[in-house]
């Protein structure tokens, strides 16, 4: 399920190339979590370490994560 998500992610991900001639490429569900590089697969290298450390902080401090396409990680509890 891990890897669906970050596949899904990935995959929403956009990219720019700036002025600086550097890549920007960020994805908008996951708030903050972007990168910036000098080549567009070293943006996406990039990208993708900062979504796999922004889901493990998150599920670490129990944030609640986006569902993405029908894809959550997110810890239920149940009462009993």
């Amino acid at each position: 399920m891990l890897t669906q998500y970050i596949q899904v992610a990935m995959h929403q991900a956009s990219y720019e190339l700036l002025e600086d001639g550097t890549f920007y490429g960020e994805i908008s569900n996951c708030p903050g979590v972007w990168s910036n590089a000098e080549t567009l697969e070293h943006c996406r290298e990039q990208l993708q370490d900062a979504l796999e450390g922004w889901i493990v902080l998150g599920l670490r401090l129990g944030h609640v994560l986006p569902i993405l396409d029908g894809v959550d990680l997110n810890v239920r509890t149940e009462v009993a």
